[in-house]
C-alpha cells in the first residue's frame, strides 16, 4: 500500500465520522469509532456505538436506519458496501488516545500501518499514554507507539 492510498482512506474516514458522528450522538449513543474497509464490491463501513448500560441488538438496529438514510442523502461512498452497526464487545477497538487512557493496564495487541523497530504486531500491556503515543509494555520492553501509525488496536479480554 502506497502512502497516497493511506491518506485517500484516512480522509474518507474522517468524512465518514463528519457525517456520521452526530447521528449516532443525535440518538443518544457514543460514536465509539469508524471503520472502512473498500474492497470494491465487498466494502465495508463498520459503525461502533456505545452506551451506559451496553448496546443492544434494537439500538444497532435504530441507529443503523438513520444511518442509512443519512448515506443514501449524502453518498459519500461511491462503490457498493455493507453497512454494519455494532457494540464495541468485549475485543474492544481503540481509536483515540482518549479512548487508549480508558483503558490503562489492559492487554491490548496493536497492528501498525507500517514497521516500528522491524515489527508491525504488538501485544502486551498498555501502560498509558504520552503525547501522541501509545505507551505498549511487551515482555519487558515498553514501545511507544506513534498513534497515527496505528492501523488497528484491540483490547484482549482478560477472563478471571
Amino acid at each position: 500500500m502506497n502512502m497516497h492510498e493511506g491518506v485517500q482512506v484516512s480522509s474518507k474516514l474522517e468524512q465518514l465520522q463528519a457525517l456520521l458522528a452526530p447521528v449516532v450522538v443525535a440518538l443518544g449513543y457514543e460514536c465509539w469509532g469508524i471503520e472502512f474497509s473498500a474492497q470494491g464490491r465487498h466494502s465495508l463501513l463498520r459503525v461502533y456505538i456505545d452506551k451506559e448500560g451496553g448496546v443492544l441488538v434494537d439500538d444497532c438496529a435504530i441507529v443503523s436506519r438513520q444511518i442509512s438514510g443519512v448515506l443514501d442523502v449524502e453518498d459519500p461512498i461511491s462503490v457498493e458496501y455493507t453497512l454494519e452497526v455494532s457494540s464495541p464487545g468485549m475485543e474492544r477497538p481503540l481509536f483515540t488516545l482518549e479512548q487508549f487512557a480508558q483503558f490503562v493496564g489492559q492487554q491490548v495487541k496493536i497492528k501498525l500501518r507500517s514497521p516500528f523497530e522491524g515489527r508491525r504486531n504488538f501485544q502486551g500491556f498498555l501502560r498509558g499514554v504520552e503525547e501522541q503515543d501509545v505507551v505498549v509494555q511487551v515482555d519487558d520492553h515498553e514501545f511507544l507507539l506513534p498513534i497515527d501509525m496505528v492501523d488497528k488496536a484491540n483490547i484482549i479480554p482478560s477472563f478471571d
